[in-house]
């Protein structure tokens, strides 16, 4: 039996622009990332998790391949697993994705919208931080999940961020600094960038965000956490 999306109503909280008042201004339509309708509606060809979604934390420490060599497989691709038992605690890096990966953490086995308390729908990479008062966390369509550490130093910070990548760390994935991009990418819906302070995906994790129709400028501050971009044309260091 097919298994359908919970509506995507914490989605839509996280990405819509912070102004100076506090005050949460629309960012973009429900249907253009969700396949669901405006109001609440599930889409009606959901993806069907594979079997192996279903897998015990035992068989989710198992290896596979990416582009960087062989990484350690915490949580698969797709499933629904429980907190404390299928799951442990802690920061989670899917990448390489497409579109058709969404992700949640929930407070309860209900289903209902209002059990939700983070989601997202993935292109490129993403970080996901599972706190010990999640119940479970559910991964559909996405690549294998990798345990990080956000507090680890070290990698090969870069000065170009692809547009349309996803969530990058600051200081591993990308240098702190001041980037410039044309803005929307050419035939897409709209662009859309965020700072945030840690992972976890709460409005209150926002630093700052912005939805650009034309040329934008961003400073990533060393203190940010993530840096996240959707919809854009490629960013580059100035």
């Amino acid at each position: 039996m097919s298994q359908s999306h919970a509506p995507q109503t914490s989605w839509i909280a996280r990405h819509k622009v912070l102004t100076g008042s506090g005050a949460l201004l629309a960012l973009v339509a429900l249907t253009a990332c969700t396949g669901g309708d405006a109001d609440g509606a599930k889409p009606k060809d959901p993806q069907k998790p594979a079997a192996s979604g279903q897998a015990s934390s035992s068989s989710s420490s198992s290896s596979s391949s990416s582009s960087e060599g062989k990484k350690a497989v915490a949580i698969r691709g797709n499933g629904t697993f429980q907190v404390g038992s299928d799951v442990k605690p802690g920061t989670y890096r899917t990448t390489g994705n497409k579109t058709g990966c969404y992700w949640e953490r929930a407070k309860d086995a209900s289903g209902d919208t209002d059990s939700i308390v983070a989601n997202d729908n993935v292109e490129g990479t993403s970080y996901v931080t599972v706190t010990a008062s999640d119940k479970l966390f559910k991964s559909t369509g996405c690549k294998d999940w990798e345990a990080v550490d956000p507090k680890a130093a070290g990698g090969s910070p870069k000065a170009e961020i692809p547009g349309n990548g996803g969530m990058f760390k600051v200081g591993t994935d990308i240098a702190p600094g001041t980037y410039k991009s044309a803005g929307p990418a050419k035939g897409d819906l709209g662009c859309y960038w965020e700072r945030a302070k840690d992972a976890e995906h709460q409005v209150e994790s926002i630093n700052a965000n912005d939805n650009p129709t034309g040329p934008a400028v961003v400073t990533v501050s060393a203190e940010d956490g993530y840096f996240k971009t959707v919809g854009c044309a490629d960013w580059k260091k100035s």
